[in-house]
Order: C-alpha cells, then structure tokens, then sequence
C-alpha cells in the first residue's frame, strides 16, 4: 500500500463472504468506481486465494490488504498471498510489532480513549475506530483533543450522508462493507449496483476535498 496515494483518497473497502469465482468482475468494479484501496477479510472462505487472484487481476489498479487478522498465522497467510496491508478489529500486539518491524502498514482495531493510545503507542499506521458508529462523528472530535498525533480510520456506520462529518470532526480516512458489498447483490452478481454505492462514497469524499 501507498501510504500517500491513500492519503490522498483515504476510502477503504471492506469485502467479505465472496466467492472465487465472482472476485474478476467484482474487482474491476471495485476499480472503475473509482476505489483504490480494498481489504479482503481472512474469516472468508478461501480468503488467502481470493487476495492471490484479486492481486492478480488489479496489479498496480488497486491496494489489497487482509482483514480481520487475528493472528501471527492471519498474517504469514496473508502476507505470503500477497496482502500489502492488514488490517485488525483489535490490537493484536505481535501482528503489529511484525508490521512496524517490516514496514507494513498496519490498522489495528480499538474503541476507547485507553485502546486507542495502546493501539498509537504499539506503532499502529492508523488506529481503526470500532464501530464507529456507536458515538458518532462527534467522538471523532473529542478523542482528537488529547490524541491529536494519532491518524484514525472510522470503521462502522459510515455513509456517503455522513462521511463528510466524519472529516470534519477528525477522521483521517473511512471504510465501507456490508453496507456496499451487500450478500444479496453478491449473490445475484449484481455489479452495477455495488459499483453505483461505491461510487456514492467516492463522490462524497471529492465534495468533501472541493469544499477545503
């Protein structure tokens, strides 16, 4: 993962429970929505292929990372099919000493003030506040008073409505899933629809940097 490329288009998505044999179409959706970044979490099945192929097929078009990495073994799985970033709902300790070690960006999970230095202080790219949307945007604004150093990545809840208030009370970047990658849409192959969400999402973020 390009840290400034994300930066600069700080939208994470969020894919889980696909199957193999829809992750071609899925991906160049994914791609000519205007995504730029995609997690593949490790609690689907087959996820280790599923980052194999889906690397394959976006090259340099899109940064693949693993989800949901629980453990040393989540991580070397991951790595070795080709994840470029991982991501955490909680701190796993050694999985981000590993990272921070090999230069690996590394988002692990947190919700407290406490989870939240613990995850800023063991080295973490960006702290992934979940689920975002237990308090709100305006969480986002208290937790940046003391913690104005630390990058945080709002997970859970967030939408093309709201994302623009997640900006601006703090947020460093967002995510989308199930809300995008709905299990009936992927079931049905129903492409135009995921990429016509995705696209919501990336319109909001380029009226949100517009407005700036």
């Amino acid at each position: 993962m390009n840290l400034e490329h994300f930066k600069a288009k700080p939208i994470l998505g969020i894919l889980r429970g696909a199957e193999l044999q829809i992750i071609e179409p899925l991906v160049e959706t994914v791609i000519s929505a205007g995504l730029e970044s995609l997690e593949i979490t490790m609690n689907t099945s087959g996820a280790a292929e599923l980052i194999k192929t889906a690397k394959s097929i976006a090259g340099k078009r899109l940064a693949l990372g693993a989800g949901t990495v629980l453990s040393m073994r989540d991580l070397k799985t991951a790595l070795k099919s080709g994840a470029s970033f991982i991501v955490m709902p909680v701190l796993v300790r050694d999985v981000v000493k590993y990272c921070v070690k090999n230069k690996i960006p590394v988002f692990p999970g947190a919700f407290t003030p406490s989870e939240i230095y613990q995850a800023q202080k063991a080295g973490a790219t960006m702290v992934k506040v979940f689920p975002a949307d237990c308090c709100g945007p305006e969480y986002f604004r208290k937790i940046k008073g003391p913690f104005d150093k630390c990058r945080l990545l709002a997970c859970g809840g967030v939408t093309p409505e709201n994302l623009k208030d997640y900006f601006a009370c703090g947020a460093d970047a967002v995510t989308f899933g199930a809300s995008v990658f709905r299990r009936d849409f992927l079931l049905k192959k129903d492409f135009r629809a995921i990429g016509s969400l995705i696209k919501r999402f990336i319109d909001a973020w380029e009226g949100e940097k517009d407005e700036d």
